[in-house]
């Protein structure tokens, strides 16, 4: 049993922890998850400028993912549809309408410029053997920009989630200038989809976002939906619209959807109703409104971490930095290898140094005269010459040394000269030399980028206060059914599906139930409304072994729905009941010998109001014969010719 449990503790672990670093969670450095990544090497692989079916793309990138097909055909659309680092051709789904993309043989793909200028690098990237140990695979892209923060992320792994909302490429890169510059700085997330948003519960990539439809109100008829709110395409807006009209929330004449390329969704008023008037009542009871929770959860150093925007910006702007600095230092080393082959051709050259080795019969002695010939010219040789050098001197072709340019060689070092001059420049300010890079990037991309999601603040809209009473809640006293299914007796309220009714029964047991549709409450009901923690409840009550009258007074404050509660003792029965203070309770006394006072009133008014729990105040130790409430200055009963009280 012990071998078990522990077999079964390592393979979880292990599970888990393939699951949430393979499969579900992005990395913070280039951001993107494993499958995700999978595509972009496979279609940086076979790049060659053109379109390359979807098919053949996954086929491709089977080589690297374990997965299957599927996973890697949906990574694939999704990229492509967040329109940055895939071009498409062909039906990839409808982002509005949620129409899916057509067969992969039907649709093709290519990488983008972006993707080629911020994320390939195969001199910096670190590879790692592929699944199957055939091919090699990057561990992490040397993306130049916050592409985690740009796409977006979702997934959900083994006892945890993530929910990146995508945000504005342009704002991410003047952000990480001003992380550079050592400024503040704030991100608010960006949709495709449009839309208005509530940034007020955001807290930098956590927390959650309030966002709203587009309407268009300028026909009194109707309403027009311009954005949609992010998550939401118009076939689950117009079910939601529909379900609404279902349930009684709203009244709509007729919806019509005519979306394309752009949103538009068309919702006519019934006669007597304003578009102005329905707004709110869409906010409240369709998605035309909705809230997104988020947690800004990825890898960082091998683990996941909760982190928040500003910090992933700051991360990748000093991962920027680093990027950077080794693609000048592998560009210089490049250019000083160039202008050192260069040079030593030129000396070569012009000097005739290939005459020195018209005499020479052996490899060696050709290779010494090569060397010895280049020794005079030292000063120009910035490092040792060696035998690699000078094999390749040897294998100069006689044509070339014949038609040699002295000018445009020249030319040609000094324009290498020069651009190692403004290598060594920016490595001594990397931080400069970042900063035009975003600057550069920025203006080249601003109009391919622009905000979509206006950030505004929103009032959020109670669907309580908004909800219309037009519900009847009627009670038969004759079979004691309560609800708006009971076809007959008495209208007790009119209320909205949102409400929730106090209903107090004949024995003193109360409930707050939710608008039912016909429940059973008893024939005899003392009272039936709305919540008010204010509202005063007035009970007389007998006691069944005793006789004796008690009054309680009481509010209920806090309940559980659907639980019931008693208001006075089990062993007792109500007398009276009222909910109004202007009122004293009469009591009449069964007559007998010597009997003086034959009733009196006592006003509630003077009675303290207690919890629920509590027992009451026992109004008289005399045996009552009657009891009820009487407003205050009321005639009191004379007594009849016979001795009995009468009332006028």
């Amino acid at each position: 049993m012990a071998y078990l449990k522990s077999l079964f503790k390592t393979n979880f672990l292990e599970y888990a922890s393939y699951v949430i670093k393979e499969r579900a969670i992005p990395h913070i450095d280039d951001g993107l998850k494993p499958v995700q990544r999978r595509i972009m090497h496979t279609l940086f692989e076979i790049s060659d400028g053109n379109f390359h079916k979807v098919a053949n793309v996954v086929g491709s990138a089977m080589r690297y993912h374990p997965h299957g097909d599927a996973s890697i055909y949906s990574a694939l659309v999704n990229i492509a549809n967040r329109e940055m680092f895939i071009d498409k051709q062909g039906n990839f789904g409808n982002l509005f309408t949620g129409d899916e993309a057509s067969a992969a043989r039907y649709i093709e793909c290519r990488l983008t410029d972006l993707a080629f200028e911020t994320m390939y690098f195969p001199e910096i990237t670190q590879y790692e053997p592929s699944y199957d140990g055939r091919n090699k695979e990057p561990i992490v892209f040397p993306a130049k920009l916050p592409v985690l923060l740009a796409q977006g992320a979702e997934g959900i792994a083994v006892g945890m989630a993530t929910k990146i909302l995508p945000h504005n490429l342009i704002e991410l890169m003047r952000a990480e200038i001003k992380a550079l510059e050592g400024k503040s700085f704030k991100v608010y997330p960006d949709f495709q989809t449009g839309g208005e948003m509530d940034v007020s519960d955001y807290d930098n990539g956590n927390g959650k976002v309030l966002v709203r439809a587009k309407m268009d109100i300028s026909d009194n008829k109707k309403i027009v939906i311009k954005e949609l709110p992010f998550g939401v395409t118009t076939e689950s807006l117009v079910a939601s619209i529909e379900s609404a009209v279902k349930k009684n929330k709203i009244k709509v004449n007729q919806i019509s959807d005519y979306t394309t390329d752009t949103v538009e969704v068309e919702i006519k008023m019934p006669r007597g109703v304003n578009s102005s008037d329905m707004v709110d009542a869409l906010y409240a009871f369709t998605d035309c409104q909705v809230s997104i929770s988020c947690a800004l959860l990825l890898i960082k150093d091998n683990q996941p971490v909760v982190m928040n925007t500003k910090d992933v910006i700051k991360h990748n702007a000093n991962r920027l930095i680093e990027i950077l600095k080794a693609e000048l230092e592998i560009e210089q080393a490049k250019l000083e290898n160039k202008l050192h082959a260069k040079t030593l051709e030129q000396i070569f050259i012009e000097n005739r140094v290939y005459k020195l080795i018209e005499t020479e019969k052996t490899s060696t002695g050709v290779l010494k005269a090569v060397v010895d010939g280049l020794l005079p010219f030292e000063a120009q040789i910035k490092r040792p010459v060696t035998k690699d050098d000078v094999d390749t001197l040897l294998k100069i072709p006689i044509r070339r040394i014949s038609l040699y340019d002295i000018e445009k060689a020249n030319r040609e070092m000094k324009d290498i000269n020069d651009r190692l001059d403004e290598i060594a420049k920016c490595l001594q300010d990397l931080v400069g030399y970042a900063i035009d890079f975003l600057k550069g990037m920025i203006e080249k991309y601003k109009k391919s980028f622009p905000r979509r999601t206006k950030v505004a603040e929103i009032e959020e809209v109670d669907a309580k206060e908004v909800a219309k009473r037009d519900i009847k809640l009627r009670y038969d006293k004759k079979t004691g059914y309560l609800g708006s299914g009971v076809s007959s007796g008495e209208v007790l309220l009119e209320v909205s599906a949102y409400d929730r009714i106090l209903i107090i029964r004949k024995s003193g047991i109360y409930q707050v139930i939710d608008v039912p549709d016909k429940v059973f409450v008893d024939k005899g009901l003392l009272f039936c409304g709305f919540i008010n923690p204010k509202t005063v409840f007035n009970i007389v009550y007998k006691l069944k072994k005793t006789a004796q009258v008690y009054l309680k007074r009481c509010q209920i404050e806090k309940f559980i729905l659907n639980k019931s509660y008693e208001l006075i003792p089990e062993d007792a029965s109500v007398v009276a009941f009222n909910v109004e203070d202007n009122f004293e309770v009469e009591l009449i006394y069964k007559p007998k010998p010597r009997l003086q006072v034959t009733d009196e009133r006592f006003a509630i008014a003077d009675f303290a109001i207690k919890g629920n729990k509590a027992k009451g105040v026992r109004l008289s130790t005399k045996e009552v014969k009657s009891a009820k409430f009487v407003k205050i200055g009321a005639p009191k009963p004379k007594k009849s010719s016979d001795g009995q009280q009468s009332l006028f």
